[in-house]
């Protein structure tokens, strides 16, 4: 990269370019994406389970997903809109449905998009899933995309120094982190950190001069969608929040606003679509008690029918069935087709009754043991699991080497003059660890890498607020010969990993396929 006057227009001219080209390149690939099987513009379950939702509530008006999961395509063995991300429970009218897992609120803006295609192009979803498929992720996508380009190069053009440094954050911007496969596909990921992006933006914007009430409304939208697509990221959203009650105080009540309101449209939606407050992929255990025994009593089926006319959940004439459950002490009692309880049974002898609330557990689940493969067994050992979540085959280090200068920025938050900078580089630091230490702390299902995909994209959302915390490093080894070719030589093999997965983002990586290569990974 040549140096230019970084008051001269050179600086933002490759911005543009850098810009431009990344867009360019991310709308052809989704003007061509398609299914491996090609009959949908839909990569993966993970996506399909989104897709579901957005075509079940434009063309049904409903949450429930059941029509779509057993369609035919032009294959007659293939079900292209079947996926595994899904829940089943008792929906409005009394029946079991399926529901996709994924939280409702951003399939339900997406489905506005959807609703506002189909009625100008005269076209179902259902019918062209290949065609509309691409024209709805790219309106979704791109312009998501965009805004996180352009919010993260603002914050990096306002707090790094030399213009080497500039230009080389953001070319790693568009082009080296991991977003850039996920922004062919539809999730939660690139919606997440062009969120942060925005939030962080608008604070570094505010240290140069004051914002008005408008700008703090629109960073607590952006806070509040950040944690309603990344639970995890509440922690951030929540330390944006205390940097402004110590620093911006004027934008606390702006900023609380815009969060409340994507509160209400997070728990609102969540509520429409399950009847529950909580997110349906937190149903996944047992309920509230209803009744217990100290001794066990007989569980055939007209014992347990008996107990459940004794509590009044059954009449005389109800069916009742029993099914075995993923938990071995566990049976799924299902009352006239529809009504299920879970009965417990202890070790001591004693039995429960308890709501059904686990909504994972279903006839053919992909959640139960024996079914998942590979990444989605689960991880025993939490060690193991923060190595190659670090380190090893899925590592946010091995796959995108940039990250390795990000402790050193972080590092440095007491050596950056305005308080304000401190605030967030601490801010940031204090929410990896967080997030990290939540993901190692999950019960060993849940340490599954998130699953079969290109990294570790559960922490995907960091993207712009790490390249923030690179200023620093990066102008430091910008002055040094040495420097630059270190900082190239790790962009270079971030944009490697990039490259290796722009067929789409739900496949192992290179690194994990690699190592399967060497027999180093044999499930």
């Amino acid at each position: 990269m040549s140096e230019v006057d970084p008051n001269s227009k050179g600086v933002r001219g490759i911005y543009a370019l850098l810009i431009i080209a990344t867009l360019a390149v991310v709308s052809g690939r989704i003007a061509v994406v398609i299914s491996r099987e090609g009959d949908t513009a839909f990569l993966s379950a993970n996506d399909r389970s989104r897709w579901c939702t957005i075509a079940a509530l434009v063309e049904y008006g409903t949450y429930e997903i059941d029509d779509y999961l057993n369609r035919r395509g032009a294959k007659q063995n293939r079900r292209p809109w079947a996926t595994i991300d899904l829940v089943r429970h008792v929906g409005d009218d009394g029946k079991l449905h399926y529901y996709s897992s994924k939280p409702p609120l951003l399939p339900t803006i997406y489905a506005g998009v959807y609703y506002c295609v189909a009625n100008t192009m005269g076209m179902w979803l259902s019918d062209q899933p290949i065609y509309l498929g691409r024209v709805i992720l790219w309106l979704v996508n791109v312009p998501t995309l965009a805004i996180y380009l352009l919010a993260t190069i603002f914050s990096i053009d306002r707090l790094s120094l030399r213009p080497w440094a500039k230009c080389f954050l953001a070319t790693a911007t568009c082009l080296g982190t991991m977003l850039l496969p996920f922004s062919i596909s539809l999730s939660n990921h690139l919606p997440a950190a062009a969120s942060a992006a925005t939030v962080m933006a608008i604070y570094v914007g505010s240290m140069d001069r004051k914002l008005g009430f408008g700008w703090w409304l629109l960073a607590g939208l952006a806070g509040g969608f950040l944690a309603a697509n990344e639970l995890p990221a509440l922690s951030m959203t929540v330390f944006f929040g205390g940097m402004l009650l110590l620093v911006r105080r004027e934008g606390l009540v702006g900023y609380t606003l815009g969060v409340v309101v994507v509160a209400v449209a997070f728990f609102g939606t969540n509520w429409i679509a399950h009847h529950s407050l909580r997110p349906p992929y937190t149903h996944r255990g047992n309920g509230p008690i209803i009744a217990a025994r100290a001794t066990s009593p007989d569980q055939t089926p007209e014992a347990t029918k008996a107990w459940l006319v004794e509590q009044s959940l059954a009449s005389n004439s109800s069916t009742v069935q029993q099914f075995e459950s993923r938990e071995p002490n566990r049976r799924r009692v299902l009352v006239d087709g529809s009504q299920q309880y879970a009965l417990i049974r202890h070790p001591n002898g004693s039995t429960e009754l308890r709501h059904w609330d686990d909504w994972y557990d279903y006839p053919g689940s992909y959640w139960v043991d024996g079914r998942r493969r590979g990444v989605d067994l689960g991880e025993p050992s939490r060690l193991v699991y923060f190595a190659n979540m670090t380190i090893g085959h899925y590592g946010l280090f091995s796959l995108t080497p940039l990250w390795c200068l990000v402790p050193f920025g972080l590092a440095g938050l007491f050596r950056v003059e305005r308080r304000e900078h401190q605030l967030l580089l601490a801010a940031i630091g204090t929410a990896s660890i967080v997030c990290i230490a939540f993901y190692v702390m999950r019960p060993e299902i849940d340490r599954n890498y998130g699953g079969v995909s290109v990294c570790f994209r559960w922490m995907l959302w960091f993207a712009p607020l790490w390249l923030l915390s690179l200023s620093r490093p990066v102008n430091w080894l910008s002055e040094r010969n040495w420097g630059r070719g270190l900082a190239l030589l790790l962009l270079a093999f971030s944009m490697f990993s990039v490259s290796t997965a722009l067929q789409g983002p739900w496949q192992s990586p290179w690194l994990y396929r690699f190592w399967q290569f060497l027999g180093w990974i044999t499930a």
